[in-house]
């Protein structure tokens, strides 16, 4: 994602941030909370460990893909100025772009996560509401069925494994239970199958978003 592309989609946040942070919003707080955010997730770069002779650049490169993410929460307990929450993360990227030098690893891959996590509001019940988030599930992988650049790919097409969650972002209520979340999330996984062996067992799955959150 650009950097003027992030810009645009960080400059309304400010705007609302500046036009609500003063105000209360106690009496419209609902207990269960669903949101749906959309922007661009991005993989971290792995190296091959095996590369073929004369590899000229054995590291697997990702692309950046377009990716959609769902929220269930609901409040547990407040207190003071803080809110304790248990939530349900989903994100999913559908079609992410690999590249290397050699022809051994899938095309594409696409990914879905699902972590079970604890969140604490800050100013629980404002107008402007920080966040953090941590928790532990579930990651599922689609390998492409040809390889990156010709021919079909001789491994798994799905792959399974645990991934830990580790996420901060804002709320800002700009309408009675309505209101904007801007939210990143690192899903920390196992590797999909990319028919080869990387320097790292587990790979970083960042994601950065935008959208809406209504509580009830």
């Amino acid at each position: 994602m650009s950097a003027k592309r992030l810009a645009i989609i960080v400059a309304p946040i400010l705007v609302l941030v500046s036009s609500v942070c003063a105000q209360d919003y106690n009496n419209w707080s609902g207990v269960n909370e669903l949101s749906l955010t959309a922007g661009a997730s991005f993989v971290s770069t792995q190296t091959i460990t095996n590369p073929s002779a004369g590899d000229q650049d054995p590291r697997i490169h990702f692309g950046n893909e377009e990716s959609i993410a769902f929220n269930y929460g609901r409040l547990l307990k407040t207190k003071k100025i803080f809110g304790l929450y248990a939530e349900l993360p989903a994100a999913i990227y559908f079609r992410m772009d690999t590249n290397t030098f050699e022809n051994r690893i899938p095309k594409d891959i696409g990914a879905l996560f699902l972590t079970p996590s604890v969140r604490v509001n800050i100013f629980s019940g404002q107008g402007v509401t920080p966040w953090v988030s941590v928790g532990a599930g579930y990651a599922r992988f689609r390998e492409a069925p040809t390889l990156n650049f010709y021919g079909p790919n001789p491994g798994p097409t799905g792959t399974n494994t645990f991934a830990v969650q580790f996420g901060a972002g804002m709320d800002v209520w700009f309408w009675q239970q309505w209101g904007a979340r801007l939210e990143a999330r690192d899903f920390y996984s196992g590797n999909p199958a990319l028919n080869v062996t990387t320097a790292n067992s587990r790979q970083h799955n960042y994601y950065v978003g935008l959208g809406v959150v209504h509580r009830f």
